[in-house]
């Protein structure tokens, strides 16, 4: 009997189509206590004894996939892997898979809901209402603005077709062109520099790599227009908080929403802590109810692919494992 361990904190020890697949399929599920993300120590507790992995966002190293001989995919319920060692999977022919097309639509109302909560004043009125006050301060259209997306991939489309709604004119910078949905839905091409220096709001749509790690930095957001607002739904790396924190302070920008910080559960010392023009989520942009259950079903229909000897194309990041991979 194959064994999975599912890692995802708002799977384990929960009901749901993904669990009835599994046992269908006669797979053992382990279910660690609690919904936290799982740490090294629990981690290697339960390795040595599994043949998948269906993953959250916990870190797994080479140290800790040496702990597991009979591991044979990790399976991430969402799109990014940067927490994946992934060259170290591919040395052990590991599949490491994604869930493309589940929870592009949730990142994006996501990003939306940042974005009102900072023009409309959402979160300083509810909190001055609470406290006896009442403001009648005006805030900030979105209708007729200019949102600038960084990378136009799933979910920068789905913030695209949504900014429409909102009456926005929508500026793009990707190096993969398509014109076909860039006239449909009447998007601008323009270099980054040109994003940063037309945009209202810049929202950022990129993975977190060796090439765009700390991108957004003092020289990037002093590029953007002042009294700007910036949006990060991506990862958190993209961003050095230090220079953030100054173009906040220093006014440069009127404000941020992030769902995604550098260290996370953030810590007492981030510098963007306290801060009255940001608005911060815990990392939830991707994972609404039907986004969760989307990614949780995908990654265990490509979990029994695997199993069955069948690839799933468009889902397994090494892709050059297909070639003579059994499980």
């Amino acid at each position: 009997m194959p064994t999975i361990l599912i890692g995802a904190g708002t799977l384990r020890n929960q009901p749901g189509p993904f669990r009835d697949m599994l046992e269908s399929a006669g797979f053992r599920c382990i279910d660690p206590p609690g919904d936290h993300m799982l740490t090294a120590d629990e981690l290697r507790t339960v390795l040595p004894q599994i043949d998948a992995i269906l993953a959250g966002s916990e870190f797994l190293t080479s140290e800790l996939m040496d702990l597991a001989p009979g591991l044979r995919v990790i399976a991430r319920t969402g799109v990014g892997y940067d927490a994946i060692d992934v060259p170290a999977a591919t040395a052990r022919r590991i599949a490491v898979v994604i869930t493309p097309g589940t929870n592009q639509g949730s990142v994006a109302e996501q990003t939306f809901a940042l974005l009102l909560a900072l023009t409309r004043d959402v979160v300083v009125n509810d909190r001055l209402i609470h406290a006896g006050g009442w403001s009648r301060k005006l805030p900030t259209p979105l209708r007729g603005r200019t949102i600038g997306l960084v990378g136009l991939g799933r979910i920068g489309r789905a913030v695209a077709r949504r900014a429409q709604g909102f009456e926005m004119k929508v500026v793009a910078y990707d190096p993969v062109a398509d014109p076909v949905f860039d006239q449909q839905y009447g998007i601008e091409r323009v270099s980054l520099d040109a994003v940063l220096a037309e945009s209202d709001v810049v929202s950022l749509h990129l993975p977190l790599t060796a090439e765009t790690r700390g991108l957004v930095d003092r020289g990037f957001l002093g590029k953007m227009k002042r009294g700007s607002y910036l949006i990060n739904t991506s990862r958190g790396g993209l961003v050095i908080e230090a220079d953030l924190r100054d173009s906040l302070v220093s006014g440069h920008l009127a404000g941020a929403g992030l769902d995604v910080l550098n260290v996370e559960p953030v810590e007492p010392g981030n510098p963007l802590l306290g801060l009255p023009n940001v608005v911060l989520s815990p990392h939830l942009g991707g994972i609404d109810t039907k986004g969760m259950a989307d990614m949780a079903e995908l990654a265990t229909q490509c979990v029994l692919a695997l199993h069955q000897g069948k690839w799933p194309e468009g889902c397994v990041v090494n892709r050059e494992l297909a070639e003579g991979w059994r499980w």
